[in-house]
């Protein structure tokens, strides 16, 4: 009586790793047939000896043997089926070590083209995040104060500042800019000395130009120096996301050799009026370097 276990293809494909089409192939080319084919229903049997046949061929295809490579070591058994194979001789284990070394020299080489694609284009999106440029001089009118933080001074915008600078007689060209300066020399928990800079075309008439702004809540006049050189960076999303960026834009400048030369600026693109989503907000940190 044969005692000997009878696996279904599915199940000796699922031990053995591989595919039923893989196992249909190997069958077709004879390299490894079912020990059993159903007459009537047409199932296919494997047996547990040949699982080590299978863990051969696998084997040898790990070593970079082709299925053709393979057929030509085996030798069958009296019943027809793959069951033992010859090692590889020496000159083919010398061959397949070639094709190891020109491979490994092809991947060096593609290794190499793609070190350097992605050098590039790490160069881009840092050219894309930081850029420099040069600030021109603009006369600003400009409100100090001591706020909860940025988005506190953003309200006082459509509330405070810009119902003064219309009182005053303000006109700004478009398409408009404005920036905040931070006085605080040390951060605090509660409180922020905060300045509100917007250009304007002139100072208007009557009023008094100052060249430093020292009060607190009252709306002052002033002309900026120009700044030959300053390195710019957007961030975007809400205003917590900005020491982060100030940390990465100093960062940039201690890498690239430069010396900070003036008061940072923070810029504002896109904010609170005109979208309500922190996300789209887009701010620019403006540094003087030299």
């Amino acid at each position: 009586m044969d005692k000997r276990i009878k696996l279904s293809i599915g199940e000796f494909s699922k031990l053995c790793g591989v595919t039923v089409k893989t196992l249909r192939h190997y069958e077709k080319t004879g390299l490894l047939k079912p020990e059993e084919v159903d007459q009537w229903s047409g199932y296919r049997y494997y047996t547990v000896s040949q699982m080590q046949v299978m863990m051969r061929i696998r084997a040898l295809k790990d070593l970079g043997l082709s299925l053709d490579e393979i057929y030509e070591l085996s030798w069958e058994t009296g019943d027809g089926n793959c069951t033992m194979f010859f090692e590889p001789d020496p000159e083919m284990l010398r061959g397949k070590l070639a094709e190891c070394e020109s491979e490994l020299a092809r991947l060096g080489r593609r290794k190499e083209a793609l070190q350097k694609m992605l050098d590039s284009r790490k160069k881009k999106e840092e050219m894309e995040k930081f850029y420099t440029t040069s600030l021109p001089e603009i006369t600003v009118a400009s409100y100090r104060a001591e706020v909860d933080g940025w988005t506190s001074l953003m309200g006082l915008c459509p509330e405070v500042i810009g119902p003064k600078m219309a009182k005053a007689g303000c006109t700004c060209p478009e398409p408009g800019y404005c920036y905040v300066i931070d006085h605080d020399e040390e951060h605090k928990e509660a409180g922020k000395d905060l300045e509100y800079c917007e250009q304007i075309d002139r100072i208007p008439e009557g009023a008094q130009a100052v060249d430093a702004n020292t009060s607190h809540g009252v709306l002052r006049f002033r002309t900026v120096a120009a700044v030959p050189k300053a390195v710019c960076m957007k961030v975007y999303g809400p205003y917590d996301r900005l020491p982060e960026g100030y940390a990465e834009i100093y960062a940039y400048i201690e890498q690239n050799g430069l010396e900070i030369a003036g008061e940072a600026r923070c810029s504002f693109v896109d904010g609170i009026w005109n979208t309500e989503d922190p996300e789209k907000w887009m701010s620019v940190i403006q540094i003087p370097v030299r």
